[in-house]
This record gives C-alpha cells, structure tokens and sequence, in this order.
C-alpha cells in the first residue's frame, strides 16, 4: 500500500503523501482484517462501513481499495487528473466511498447516523471513522461524539489520528486539542491511545474493544507523517508534499529499505 502512494505521488509530483504514508497501516488492518465487505457487491447491506472523514487522507484510501480489488491498481496513475475518480480529495465517485470528506469535521457525525441507522435495520454492520486530530477543534464533533455515547453506539469506532500536524503547523500552536485520550474518556467513550502505526497495537485496540459493550470506542493513533520513507519522517512540514522528477528514485529505495524484514520496526 505505501509504493502504491508513492506511485500515484510520483505521477503528479505532489500529493498528500505524508498521509497515506502514515495510516497504511491502520488500513491494512481494517481491510485485510478486521471489516466485512464484498469488493464484487459494494452496496451489501451488511457491509462494515468505512467513513474517511478526512477527504485528503484519500491517497491512502485508493492504494488500501486497490489492493483489496475494488478498483483497478492500473487507476492509481490517474490519482489527481482532469477527470478521474481519484481525486485528491476523495468523493463518493469513488467505488468503496461511504462519504465525501474534505470538509473537515463532519465525518463523525455521519458515522452516527450510520450507526443509528444500521440498528433500526437490526443488521450486524460496524462504522469505523477516521477523523484527524485538527477536526477535534470544530464543534460538530463533540456534538456527535456526545450522541454516540448518549445512544450507547458500541458498535462505532473512531480512529482519530494524531500526526501533529495540520495545514497551518501544529495543533498545538494553531488550537491545541490535548489530551485527547481524556476528552475523549469524558465524553462516555470506550478510549485507548496507542502506537498507531504498529499493526500489532491496533489489532489488540479493536479485540479489546469489542469486550466493552455499550459504549462507542474511541481508538487515538499516534502515527508518524510519512511513516517508512526517511526523507519524509524528518521533514518539519509535511501536510502537503512536492518533490522534485529526480528524488522519486531515492524515495522508493528508502521504502523498500524499510520494509526489509530485516527491519524489525517494519
């Protein structure tokens, strides 16, 4: 999944690479095991839901639908041009979008909706939201945060990513959102915050969380931007990233070099 990000990175020269770099692994776990889904009936109503409420997040989306054979691996090249479904910000023209995100803050409050609706059907479906730590500071979701815990939607998970950074630096400069494991806590949410880009950690997450009945539950990710490529770790600012025709060589060696099973971190 992440030389699928740097392929559709490459084709543009831009892109929000940091990312899809950064969450791969908590899509790895989703859709190659943990969430229900048929990639030959998209529309089954008792399909777990992804709801990527952070529309730019959707670079890695692309790369977890391309490898779980929902759209064609081929498609990623077209990632950012006229036309395509593969829009920087991703929209539900996209097979396997639950929602167009990008407008920030409303992800977990139609992931409430989800829920509730799924309930009144009685059908076994789960809705699992990533969100971003910068959503924390709009209002809409504590509002939804709230209604969740008030209807006891335990079978909601929100996966809030905390990369510390957003377009404008980070959260803690901009509206610091810490603690957000207690804020969380507070609002009547099942919580725990772990090392979000170990696949290990977050299969225990979603097996301990399943052992807590009514309450949502609230998984916070401490994730590295541009996780498994070096040169992107140890950028200062990496919410939207250029480089130049000659770098993308380098790059990818660094990915590989990282995903060496000699790499124990990997």
């Amino acid at each position: 999944m992440r030389r699928h990000v740097l392929r559709m990175a490459e084709t543009v020269g831009q892109g929000y690479v940091g990312q899809g770099l950064g969450i791969a692994d908590l899509l790895a776990v989703l859709y190659f095991g943990e969430m229900k889904y048929d990639a030959a009936n998209l529309a089954w109503l008792d399909r777990d839901r992804f709801l990527l409420s952070i529309g730019h997040y959707s670079i890695g989306l692309y790369a977890a639908l391309a490898e779980a054979g929902v759209i064609p691996i081929e498609e990623l090249d077209t990632y950012g041009a006229d036309e395509s479904r593969l829009e920087m910000a991703g929209s539900e023209i996209t097979p396997g979008f639950e929602m167009t995100g990008g407008s920030l803050g409303h992800g977990l409050g139609q992931a409430v909706g989800m829920a509730l609706g799924v309930r009144l059907d009685r059908r076994p479906s789960r809705i699992f939201n990533l969100l971003s730590d910068g959503e924390l500071q709009e209002g809409a979701t504590w509002e939804a945060a709230m209604a969740a815990a008030h209807h006891q939607l335990d079978h909601l998970f929100a996966f809030i990513d905390c990369n510390n950074q957003q377009a404008d630096g980070p959260p803690s400069q901009v509206m610091n959102v810490e603690s957000v494991h207690e804020k969380w806590k507070a609002f009547g949410w099942d919580t725990q915050r772990i090392d979000g880009n170990s696949v290990a950690a977050i299969l225990g997450a979603i097996d301990q969380a399943k052992t807590v009945p009514g309450k949502p539950h609230a998984v916070v990710l401490d994730t590295m931007m541009g996780k498994g490529v070096r040169a992107f770790e140890i950028r200062e600012k990496n919410h939207f990233i250029r480089v130049d025709a000659d770098e993308w060589r380098m790059l990818r060696e660094q990915l590989e070099a990282a995903a060496s099973p000699s790499n124990e971190k990997i």
